[in-house]
Formats: C-alpha cells, structure tokens, sequence
C-alpha cells in the first residue's frame, strides 16, 4: 500500500516554523543553503545514476586476472573500466595500443620511453 504524504496547511506550517525557531538548538537552513546541501543529504531510491552510456558486455578473462580485481573488493568492475578508458585516453588509437601490447610497453608512460 502505497503511503500517501499529507503535507500540513500554511498556518500549521507556520505554527511549526515557529515552534523550531523558538527552540535555542534550532539551525535554520536558508532556501539557498538547502538547494546546495540536498543533492549531499536528499537520496533517491534505487542504484545511483551512471554515466548512462554504458553497455553491459560478456567477456571471457583469465581466471587469475579476474580473481586480481574482484580482490580489491567493491567497485572491481568499475576499476576495469576507469583502466581501460585510461589506456584508452593516454593511447589515442587502438593501433597504438596494439604496437604497446606488442613490445610489452602498453601501461609503461610515455615519459619512461
């Protein structure tokens, strides 16, 4: 059963605005400085929004190497990720990364080459 929100009338509101700011350990929190902090306190249900333009994918990984990152514990998938567009940014083709990989060079920067 869906929970129905009943909001108080104007001269309740009233009442308890000034009820709470009558109370000496009362922080009234401007409409400005609520804007700024809701997006902090005020959570929506569900998972958190992503970057929405993520496809889920299967792909087959070593054993060894899947173990690696599920290690690091909570956020492994999202570690693959930020690696892989690293590699990605920093490679700027995938022939790039393929002459890298190659040569055993692929995560070594630029700057040790």
């Amino acid at each position: 059963m869906k929970k129905k929100l009943i909001r108080p009338s104007l001269s309740e509101d009233r009442k308890i605005t000034k009820a709470a700011k009558s109370d000496p350990d009362t922080y009234l929190v401007s409409d400005k400085q609520w804007q700024t902090l809701r997006t902090q306190v005020v959570k929506g249900r569900g998972r958190p929004l992503g970057s929405g333009t993520k496809t889920q994918v299967t792909l087959r990984i070593d054993r060894d190497t899947l173990d690696f990152y599920k290690s690091k514990g909570s956020g492994w998938q999202t570690f693959i990720n930020q690696l892989l567009g690293e590699i990605k940014r920093e490679s700027k083709s995938l022939k790039v990364v393929e002459s890298r990989l190659s040569r055993g060079s692929l995560l070594i920067s630029k700057s040790k080459n």
